[in-house]
């Protein structure tokens, strides 16, 4: 009997019970290392839409979640793509522990850090796309050692530095490589260049530097190449000719000199050729002809000369063509005409002569810009309607600087689908056409610098689409039409330089979007229109109109009253109407005795009615602080959800969403136990809907200056569009001659004043409540400014603090309402509170700007993160908040000017920056302050926790 004989059986069972588990592991490994390793992933990721809510732990296997592809035998992951999922943090070890994985797509979101070889197991990556993310720093040598498997790398889009790692060049199935928009210096490895497998290579917009080497031998496979946008030198070299399936080159906006290298007529499949802002010279060549699958040829902005290439006409493929900015002489050749597929023709900015070629509009091209030339004319712009469609593809006509002469003749109005006309800087004559009006879709205009005389045609307010109109100094007469009025999107209007006449047409005020009006060196007389953009209007752009009055001219216009009846008692009469004349001087006692016993009477009338009028004021204003809100009738408005009528003894009440209606309950309108506070524009009182809903009211105080119901209607219902995250909500109006009122949302926690000056207790606002608020008070005035809307009165008490912290900014566009407004009603009727007015209010010649909004929200700034109002008043001394902190500053302990409340748990990296820009802000010149979108760039920019930080 063998040893051991009798112990087969138990080792049968002990290899099937205990072995079997860990042979089964080795041969297929556990599926939880895939949901281990994704959860790790997870675990350093934020993600605020819960893209990744499908993910969880007690999963058996991740194949069935969200952006997780599994193979179909193995079941482990091999590709995970989560592109777009508004993801942020960094990426962990956790990728780490999937081993199968081939495919690592995690574009288009927020994820931050350096990135390092253990994101994942590089060696087995086919794709990696880290696209359009906020990676930094260096991309380390090591981190494409083995790379053996890798075909596509995409870097785009981050904040990467440094040098490309030479390593890149010893990828040898690398296809595709994309590495633009980054901070990549110094030069290209070496290695990169003799990749014979890479199809794309897409190095643009980076810092980098040297050029082409000239015996270049690799690249055979190459269909696209960018350089665009680097420091890029030197010549391109005659091996570009061997990269036979090149479909696209770019190598715009570098260094690249000398003449193009003949080679480059082999690459017949080249389709976009984009040489624009080199320093190429050298003529054309015939031979750019050869190439004929080009679809984009663009020259501009070199150094070429000579005569346009007759050849050029053999590109019958070719859509766009721009040899812009460079020194071409002679005439446009006639070969073009050949190109019937040609959309975008632009040899703007040169040396060439002639007569404008017909076929140019018969060709059905979409944009022609052939400015600053010397072409000319002694006949009209050669449009015909025998041109047929094909003028109405032309989108795009620039012929400004040049000779043209003659008329514009209602042949314009063909061009229907035209969106912008230059034809200033010529010699044009006679009258803007009617014609005008039928370009429906332009949006700019410019026939500026000609000899255009009569008026400007009422049918332009046919041209709804217009955001820019210009034409100055030509010869035009009569009024402004007050058909330019329905042109709602215009911005930019220069009719300067002219003989204009007559008064402004009032409704111009209502332009919305308007950001220069220039009517300088005219002969209109009267007074500007009032409210929005003309009480802010530049004086130059007024100037030279000796007949305007207003503050923007600095003469006030004089009253328009009636002229009195003057009697003389001692005026003498002709012999012949003696008798007439005693009679009259009869008449002349009895008027003035009976006048005397009118003025008493309507004396006692006035008292009586003054009287009447008291009492009547005083009964109004008692019943209405108990009126409840249910007792006002209800009226919808245009594209608002309601539209019952209204009680003409009532008023009109609009809500903009939801049922309008209010509670009948203790809570009523204006009653004073509600008010919440009173600001410039008036008193804010809270009262509650049906539903059970708060919301705010504010009774405006400045009723003389409101404007008229329909004015103050449109106004508010365009303020009550505005939708941003910290602006609070208007949610309707109501009206009647005596009283407004404006309906925001409700924000229940109180103002920022009262939280930093009156914060005792559970009002203390940490760093990080702090920042934000200062983040999203920026946020909310770059949103405004956006939309054109000057808020005039940012202050602490007006940033109102949400349920989660959240800043939201009131009172914002009330200035819009009041056609009477100009710095002074500002200054003391709404800009109430000291310490926040930017110093251009006291200035009559600076214009008033979004700057001033910038200076207000600067002294904010410096509020919060101190913790002191922006004036203190001492016993024996008054402390100006910004100059205290600037004094620091110089003084090196700026630290100190920090919010006592916060010493020793603030972070100096931040809070310092911070007090430095509010001082920027505050400069004293408005163009030296930022805008508010750079504000809140900056912002962000200080706002770089490292990983792991605690917020405070």
């Amino acid at each position: 009997m063998r040893p051991f004989s009798g112990m087969k059986p138990l080792l049968l069972l002990f290899a099937v019970v205990v072995l079997s588990p860990v042979l089964a592991r080795s041969l297929n490994p556990s599926l939880n290392d895939d949901v281990l390793g994704l959860i790790v992933f997870k675990a350093n990721i934020q993600d605020p839409k819960g893209k990744l809510a499908s993910w969880s732990e007690d999963d058996d296997s991740a194949c069935s979640w969200v952006g997780v592809k599994c193979h179909p035998r193995s079941n482990r992951v091999i590709e995970l793509n989560l592109d777009d999922f508004s993801l942020s943090g960094h990426i962990g070890r956790g990728l780490l522990q999937l081993q199968a994985l081939r495919k690592l797509s995690l574009s288009k979101n927020n994820l931050t850090g350096s990135l390092t070889p253990n994101i994942a197991h590089i060696d087995n990556l086919r794709v990696l796309d880290l696209s359009e993310n906020s990676f930094s720093g260096d991309v380390p040598e090591e981190f494409f050692r083995q790379c053996g498997s890798l075909r596509m790398i995409s870097l785009a889009k981050n904040k990467f530095s440094g040098k490309i790692p030479e390593s890149l060049g010893s990828c040898p199935s690398l296809a595709s490589v994309n590495l633009s928009l980054n901070q990549f210096s110094g030069s290209v490895p070496a290695g990169v260049w003799s990749l014979s497998g890479i199809r794309s290579l897409d190095l643009s917009d980076n810092l980098l530097e040297g050029g082409i080497p000239k015996g270049v031998e690799g690249l055979n496979n190459l269909r696209g190449i960018n350089l665009a946008r680097n420091r890029f030198t030197g010549q391109v070299p005659d091996g570009i000719g061997n990269w036979l399936l090149l479909r696209s080159i770019d190598l715009s906006e570098n260094s690249f000199s000398g003449n193009l290298p003949q080679t480059m007529q082999k690459l017949g499949l080249c389709s976009y050729l984009n040489l624009h802002q080199n320093t190429f010279s050298g003529e054309v060549p015939e031979w750019i002809g050869e190439v004929k699958s080009l679809e984009t040829l663009d020259l501009s902005s070199n150094q070429f000369s000579g005569e346009v290439p007759s050849s050029i006409g053999n590109l019958e493929s070719l859509k766009v063509l721009n040899f812009s900015a460079n020194g071409f002489t002679g005439s446009l050749p006639k070969s073009l005409s050949y190109c019937t597929n040609l959309m975008a023709l632009d040899f703007s900015k040169n040396s060439m002569a002639g007569e404008l070629p017909v076929w140019i509009f018969a060709a059905g091209t979409e944009e022609v810009s052939l400015s600053e030339k010397k072409l000319s004319g002694s006949k009209n712009i050669p449009l015909s309607s025998s041109a047929g469609n094909a003028l109405k593809n032309l989108q795009v006509l620039d012929l400004s600087l040049n000779h043209f002469s003659g008329e514009i003749t209602s042949d314009i109005g063909a061009l229907s689908s035209l969106h912008v006309l230059n034809l200033s800087g010529n010699s044009l004559a006679g009258p803007i056409p009617v014609a005008i009006g039928d370009l429906k879709v332009l949006d700019n205009l410019d026939l500026s610098e000609n000899r255009l005389n009569g008026t400007i045609p009422t049918s332009i307010e046919n041209c709804s689409s217009l955001t820019t109109l210009i034409v100055s100094q030509n010869k035009l007469t009569g009024p402004i039409p007050a058909a330019m009025s329905k042109l709602t999107n215009l911005q930019n209007v220069d009719l300067s330089f002219n003989s204009l006449t007559g008064g402004l047409p009032k409704h111009l005020a209502n332009l919305p979007n308007l950001l220069s009006f220039n009517i300088s060196h005219n002969n209109l007389q009267g007074e500007l229109p009032a409210g929005a953009f003309f009480n802010t209007i530049s004086p130059s752009s007024v100037s030279g109109n000796p007949s305007l009055c207003g503050s923007a001219v600095n003469k006030s216009c004089p009253g328009v009253l009636p002229k009195p009846i003057v009697l003389n008692p001692n005026s003498s009469s002709d012999s012949s109407t003696g008798e007439i004349s005693s009679n009259l001087g009869h008449r002349r006692i009895l008027l003035s005795i009976s006048s005397l016993i009118a003025i008493a009477a309507a004396a006692v009338i006035v008292i009586g009615v003054i009287a009447i009028t008291v009492l009547n004021l005083r009964v109004r204003s008692s019943s209405s602080t108990t009126q409840p809100a249910a007792a006002l009738a209800f009226s919808g408005g245009d594209d608002f959800s309601h539209s019952p009528t209204t009680d003409g003894n009532s008023g009109k009440l609009v809500m903009f969403s939801g049922e309008p209606d209010f509670s009948t309950s203790a809570h009523a309108l204006l009653n004073k136990d509600c008010e919440l506070g009173r600001g410039g524009f008036g008193a804010v009182y809270r009262t509650v809907l049906r539903d059970g809903r708060p919301v705010a009211i504010k009774k405006l105080t400045v009723s003389s200056l409101v404007k008229s119901q329909g004015e103050f209607e449109r106004e508010v219902k365009k303020l009550g569009k505005v939708r941003h995250d910290n602006l609070v909500e208007i949610e309707g109006y109501y009206w009647t001659p005596s009283l407004q009122l404006i309906i925001y949302e409700y924000v229940a926690g109180g103002s920022l004043y009262k939280h930093l000056h009156d914060g005792a207790g559970g009002n203390f606002l940490s760093w990080n409540d702090r920042f934000n608020i200062i983040l999203g008070t920026a946020k909310s005035l770059a949103h405004l400014h956006q939309m054109n809307i000057i808020h005039y009165n940012i202050k602490s008490s007006n940033v109102l603090i949400g349920s989660s912290g959240e800043p939201k900014v009131g009172d914002f566009g009330l200035a819009r309402l009041l056609p009477m407004l100009d710095r002074y009603v500002l200054s003391s009727k709404i800009q109430s509170a000291l310490g926040y007015m930017a110093p251009e209010f006291a200035c009559k010649t600076v214009k008033i700007t979004e700057k001033c909004d910038v200076y207000g929200f600067g002294i904010l700034v410096l509020e919060i993160v101190t913790g002191k109002r922006p004036v203190e008043y001492m016993e024996d001394d008054v402390v100006v908040l910004c100059d205290m902190v600037r004094e620091a500053l110089e003084e090196g302990r700026v630290e100190e000017c920090v919010d006592a409340r916060l010493q020793g748990i603030f972070p100096a990296e931040e809070a310092i920056p911070v007090m430095k820009l509010g001082l920027i802000c505050t400069s004293q010149v408005p163009s030296n302050r930022p805008d508010m979108g750079e504000v809140v760039n900056i912002l962000e920019m200080i706002r770089c926790p490292s990983e792991g930080q605690e917020e405070l």
